[in-house]
């Protein structure tokens, strides 16, 4: 089944990533894979609900990928599929960006 995506390409980005937590999870998950753990800490005020419902959403959109582990407890891992790290020269603008602008107000 195809998904039905916007006609800009913009737009289309932004139905993806543009929710301020996906921005967050992909930061995080840029430098390697990460446990739930470890995401939930790293972002820090989102809650775990919404930190799961995030991460399914970006494993439909085939922006990431989870792997469970058959163990007691089970042990699931995410990390960002080829297609989710070809967002990072997106985010290395947005965070040099923000450097600049940063340095900008303060002056």
């Amino acid at each position: 089944m195809k998904k039905e995506l916007p006609i800009c390409p913009v737009e289309t980005t932004l139905k993806l990533i543009g929710d301020k937590w996906k921005v967050l999870i992909l930061r995080d998950l840029i430098n390697g894979t990460k446990r739930f753990g470890e995401l939930k800490s790293s972002i820090g005020s989102i809650s775990q609900k919404v930190l799961t419902q995030q991460l399914r959403s970006m494993e439909e959109d085939g922006l990431v990928l989870r792997k469970v582990y058959a163990e007691v407890p089970p042990r699931v891992e995410y990390s960002l599929t080829e297609t989710g790290a070809s967002l990072k020269p997106i985010l290395d603008s947005m965070w040099e960006w923000g450097e600049q602008y940063k340095k900008q107000i303060s002056v």
